[in-house]
């Protein structure tokens, strides 16, 4: 099996690989890292919410909004996934379902004033 610069290295390596890509702003790079990453440990929220914040920066709103989904699925109080989904969907003039969301959201962290 061939590996390449995004996938070598331990968990925790590429890990800090994919925080440094994405520290640096290189939003795809951080994107293939992650997504291997993701893939061997799905259940853990960080890596795929980061590799959300990676696909929404880069304007891949479709993958973002398919991982922020599976984040609210299995924590619907995860207040960043939610927002970063209101956003994701903004970002895709689907205004209407950003709307539950974004309150939710605000709910969350106990800003009510959002009208």
């Amino acid at each position: 099996m061939e590996t390449t610069y995004y996938d070598h290295g331990t968990a925790a390596e590429r890990w800090e690989r994919a925080r440094q890509f994405f520290d640096a702003k290189d939003y795809a790079g951080a994107a293939r890292v992650l997504a291997g990453l993701v893939e061997e440990v799905p259940e853990q929220t960080g890596p795929r919410l980061l590799l959300a914040r990676a696909y929404y920066h880069s304007a891949q709103l479709r993958r973002a909004e398919a991982e922020l989904r599976v984040i609210v699925e299995r924590d619907p109080v995860e207040h960043y996934a939610r927002l970063l989904l209101g956003r994701t969907l903004q970002r895709q003039a689907r205004d209407a379902e950003a709307e539950p969301h974004l309150r939710i959201a605000s709910a969350l962290v106990g800003d009510l004033d959002r009208d």
